[in-house]
């Protein structure tokens, strides 16, 4: 909270600053009459909104690091919960005896695809992909889709438990 207070104050005074010299260069083109300004006053304030939009680029810069830093820790996060989520799946797959075919056909499942996209994938019919993805619910002892995908899901989401990856009876 204090960061995003600091920010818009910085910009606030970016904005002000910008306006400044950009107020400046069109009552200039447009030779608008206006009152002198002390010089001492204009130097100071053209300093000010100089300095203001200096300070707006390091804090840009600053904050374009940090940004990058937390995009690399999610990178990072997700890299891990992708590595954990496909040992989930492996150890399942291999407590639950799946052909290679099935497990094809489960990983495909498990991404979302149609009986009739797996069939496309695997130059099968779709008879061949529901007699497998049956095959798979049934040594999951799970009924459908839905319940397949959260197994993977209580396991990632809660501590390792013995049960969670034998079927269920």
């Amino acid at each position: 909270m204090k960061y995003r207070k600091i920010t818009w104050l910085l910009v606030l005074i970016q904005v002000v600053g910008a306006l400044l010299f950009i107020g400046d260069i069109a009552l200039s083109v447009t030779r608008v009459e206006r009152q002198p300004v002390d010089w001492r006053l204009r130097e100071a304030m053209e300093i000010g909104a100089a300095l203001a939009l200096m300070i707006g680029l390091l804090m840009t810069g600053v904050l374009l690091m940090q940004a990058q830093r937390v995009l690399g820790k999610a990178e990072a996060q997700m890299h891990r919960a992708s590595s954990a989520f496909m040992e989930i799946v492996e150890e399942s797959f291999g407590t639950w005896s799946l052909t290679p075919a099935e497990r094809d056909v489960a990983l495909l499942v498990l991404k979302g695809f149609s009986t009739q996209e797996i069939a496309g994938f695997r130059n099968t019919s779709e008879g061949t992909v529901k007699a497998q993805t049956n095959a798979i619910y049934r040594k999951a002892g799970v009924t459908g889709r839905g319940q397949l995908m959260s197994i993977f899901i209580d396991d990632l989401m809660h501590e390792p438990d013995e049960h969670k990856s034998e079927p269920q009876q």
